[in-house]
């Protein structure tokens, strides 16, 4: 390992550079939810509505992220991941001047969707998963993604912070400067777009988008795998929007939100680890379905019990070290089947499944709040749909194991 490890130096900038921006770009999109109590009161829009801008950026998000993938392959990753950054500055300047629900609308959710299309997971892990050779190629997929999540250790206790201090404009701000970062992180993941594809995936060099796009649709593993991911977005984006509003209903400290979302992103870390790790060993098909499984009894030990600031941290433990595990066990899954070249773009369509199901999570769990006064309903109907994938997943991978690598030309 220690070799494999020391074997990974010539390519150090490009990991370092996508997972600075991964980090950033998905840290300030998990603390946009400490925003909304104040953002709702002062602009006087409802919860519903500002979930609306959230749901529209996963939308936006999920609908661009198959054409960014198809943009990497013909105009490489640095050009795609700089327009991303300058359109996360630009969302959250907008938001940061918002006087009324079409400014949120636009900054929030159009500017920042496509920003994460070209910044977030499914690009930052192809860079990843392009720059090193196929026996670390798991364990680089989690390291990159744990270090991806620790920008929400900057991003929810800062944002809180000036929020708290100076109000919601402030924190939007302090968002805006962590972004600019995200520009030469950029830049210096870009450099993967020198390093040439092994001969594996060369040999289907000549395949089309909308060939890799048939041999996706027609791989059931596939298939099984993105109706599994609706439920994890609709699970995660539900947490991370509606978990400050629902401990404000509660009585806890405004505090405790962000101190939650920063336990999250360091459980991240260990998840992902683990899970590259474990990737690299087990059936990622199987995994996958063990970490829906146990996300979906944690969600409901949490709601059926009156929220404690210890018993919202460790949920906030449990929720981080399950989150992000699934990122590198989809992007080895999808190398897996169909190899590198077209991976951005087919993990982007599996992508679109999450974010559908993002957008059903923000926004439904807005209007049964708005509709109920409560969440009880809301995390119910989610812990049940992710028991049903989880156990659906699980099963599926371990009665019809991945067949061998599906060619896409």
């Amino acid at each position: 390992m220690m070799t494999d490890i020391r074997s990974l130096r010539p390519v150090a900038p490009i990991l370092i550079g996508a997972a600075v921006m991964l980090s950033l770009s998905m840290g300030i999109r998990q603390s946009l939810g400490l925003v909304m109590p104040s953002l709702t009161r002062d602009i006087a829009i409802s919860v519903s509505e500002f979930t609306l801008a959230i749901s529209v950026q996963n939308i936006a998000w999920g609908a661009l992220q198959p054409l960014a993938g198809a943009l990497v392959v013909r105009l490489g990753f640095r050009p795609v991941m700089l327009t991303g950054a300058a359109f996360y500055c630009a969302g959250l300047a907008l938001l940061a001047a918002a006087h009324g629900l079409l400014a949120v609308l636009i900054g929030a959710g159009v500017l920042i969707g496509v920003a994460l299309a070209c910044t977030a997971s499914a690009i930052g892990l192809a860079v990843a998963a392009r720059a090193v050779p196929e026996r670390t190629r798991s364990f680089v997929l989690g390291a990159v993604t744990g270090a991806g999540s620790l920008g929400a250790l900057l991003s929810a206790p800062i944002g809180q912070l000036l929020s708290v201090e100076f109000g919601w404009r402030a924190e939007v701000l302090g968002f805006l400067v962590l972004a600019l970062a995200m520009l030469p992180a950029a830049w210096f993941g870009g450099r993967v777009d020198g390093i040439a594809t092994p001969p594996s995936a060369a040999d289907r060099t000549e395949a089309s988008a909308m060939t890799a796009f048939r041999a996706a649709m027609g791989s059931s593993p596939f298939v099984v795998m993105a109706g599994a991911y609706f439920v994890c977005g609709l699970q995660l984006l539900f947490i991370t929007t509606h978990l400050p509003s629902y401990l404000a209903i509660c009585g806890m400290d405004p505090m405790l939100s962000g101190e939650a979302l920063g336990v999250i992103a360091c459980f991240n870390v260990l998840g992902s680890l683990f899970f590259g790790w474990a990737g690299g060993r087990w059936s990622k098909q199987a995994l996958l379905g063990v970490i829906y499984t146990l996300r979906s009894l944690g969600l409901c030990v949490y709601f059926m019990l009156p929220p404690t600031p210890l018993s919202t941290l460790l949920f906030a433990a449990v929720m981080g070290f399950l989150w992000l595990g699934v990122s590198p066990l989809i992007a080895g899954s999808v190398v897996e089947m169909f190899g590198l070249r077209w991976q951005a773009f087919i993990q982007g369509i599996a992508f679109m499944s999450h974010q559908v199901g993002s957008f059903v999570g923000v926004l439904g769990g807005g209007m049964l709040f708005d509709m109920m006064g409560s969440y009880d309903l809301a995390w119910k109907l989610i812990a049940g749909m992710g028991l049903t994938a989880g156990l659906v997943q699980l099963s599926f991978a371990l009665t019809r194991p991945l067949p061998p690598r599906l060619a896409t030309s």
